[in-house]
């Protein structure tokens, strides 16, 4: 197989977009969107990825470090002129070039194999991407001869009345013969409406030298689509988001509702899952099988094991084993560590905690920076006082450890190995082993109090 070079056009600073955050890092499903391109193209068997950048250029670095190589095109004078500032890395090689798009999130690997394979059979010089739509507005169109083969590609602003109403558009992905693209990129003029070196123009002059041009038209439009503000953002995400959930559909996980469940692109879930209307699943989550998530969760880079189920909660940067409960209304904020057969019931808080097996945390409480040990129940309303108002100290509950409801654990503080604290206690020194604890004042009970009370008023 000859060589195959991609150069991703990423240096346009997207004013549309309205957005301190450069155009092309706007997140698609979890990922920037520039992200899913140079992702897409690996998969195709490139011999080096070039990402042309401009506007942000050290954060789109920053986001691609390992997955790709640079250029800087420090003014934005239109696509050809992005192209040759990969010249120095590509001019004198052998082999083809796509160029593709850093905003269209949206294309794939199987399409630009499709692409690539046609361009290879024809032995053409330049090779176009195309497709059809009934709503071409916005995109340079293709124009054929009269024996249906590509004359060439006019933008929107340099169109005709009626070349305006072609329904075939340009994609905006190309691929060429390595040597020939070069050779046309330094014949570019920028004679246009914009006064921009357009990469489409290069058509027009390989077709003058007597080189085959072909075109390749993909069946997908939503493919094209180029994101250049939070509209076009918003359809993206819905299509991207729609081709996930059939993905884990179709992988055995179940999703109730598709169209109002979210789920991120590096998700990984396992079968027989459940799947609940208005979750949300973002990041580098893996769920694994049998679960039941949601309704109406919130997980974020979590590792769940199997046969867990989590019920309208919040859970983020954390491990969850298998066969645990986990609310309604809980929250497990990052670094909790919850081990397998544990019950989180409702309106309870995790954070920086580690949970033994088949421990309990049923309701109403906050276990922050603490080691719990195997089999500890913790009552309702207790808590784990880690904060002094400057630093932060660690609780420690050993296995089989009974936490009475509504009690204070003031760190640094151990509780022992089968250790009970009676409920309502204020815990400010370790407990032994095999202890009751009871730290609370003696119960004074004033009678007649009332009465005399009433009449003291009166």
């Amino acid at each position: 197989m000859s060589n195959r070079f991609v150069i991703i056009l990423a240096a346009g600073q997207g004013t549309r977009m309205k957005s301190k955050l450069y155009k092309v890092l706007h997140p698609v499903c979890g990922k920037p969107m520039v992200e899913h391109v140079v992702d897409q193209m690996a998969h195709i068997g490139t011999t080096k990825i070039i990402t042309v950048v401009g506007h942000g250029a050290e954060k789109v670095k920053e986001h691609l470090q390992g997955k790709s190589d640079f250029v800087l095109q420090k003014e934005q004078l239109g696509t050809a002129h992005a192209v040759l500032q990969t010249k120095d890395l590509l001019e004198n090689e052998e082999g083809h070039t796509l160029v593709v798009c850093g905003d269209t999130p949206l294309v794939k690997s199987e399409t630009i194999q499709a692409l690539m394979k046609h361009h290879e059979k024809e032995k053409a010089v330049m090779t176009v991407l195309t497709a059809k739509t009934t709503q071409p507005t916005g995109y340079g169109r293709v124009i054929r001869n009269e024996k249906g083969y590509i004359e060439k590609i006019v933008e929107e602003k340099d169109a005709s009345a009626e070349e305006k109403l072609v329904q075939e558009i340009n994609a905006g992905t190309y691929c060429f013969d390595n040597k020939a693209l070069f050779m046309a990129l330094q014949k570019v003029s920028n004679n246009n409406a914009q006064g921009e070196y357009y990469l489409p123009d290069v058509l027009a002059i390989l077709k003058n030298e007597g080189l085959n041009v072909t075109a390749f038209m993909t069946d997908d439009f939503s493919e094209t689509l180029g994101v250049n503000d939070r509209v076009a953002l918003a359809k993206a995400e819905e299509i991207m988001r729609s081709r996930i959930n059939e993905y884990h559909m179709r992988n055995g996980v179940t999703i109730m509702d598709p169209k109002n469940t979210y789920i991120d692109m590096n998700v990984t879930i396992g079968q027989d899952t459940v799947i609940y209307p208005g979750t949300v699943i973002k990041g580098d989550t893996v769920i694994g099988v049998d679960c039941e998530i949601g309704p109406n969760s919130d997980i974020s880079n979590c590792h769940i094991g199997n046969k867990t189920i989590i019920r309208q909660s919040v859970a983020c940067d954390s491990q969850i084993g298998s066969s645990v409960q986990i609310g309604p209304f809980s929250h497990i904020r990052p670094e909790a560590y919850i081990s397998d057969e544990v019950r989180i019931g409702n309106f309870v808080e995790i954070k920086k905690s580690t949970i033994g097996a088949k421990s309990k945390v049923s309701h109403l409480s906050y276990m922050g920076d603490a080691e719990i040990g195997s089999n500890v129940n913790v009552g309702c309303g207790s808590i784990t006082v880690n904060y002094d108002g400057k630093n932060k100290f660690k609780t420690i509950i050993e296995d089989e450890a009974f936490i009475g409801c509504n009690s204070n654990l003031i760190a640094p503080v151990t509780v022992g190995k089968g250790a009970y604290v009676a409920a309502g206690s204020t815990i400010t020194d370790d407990v032994p082993i095999q202890s009751l604890s009871i730290a609370r004042a003696r119960q004074v009970n004033k009678e007649n109090y009332v009465e005399k009370l009433n009449k003291k008023r009166q």
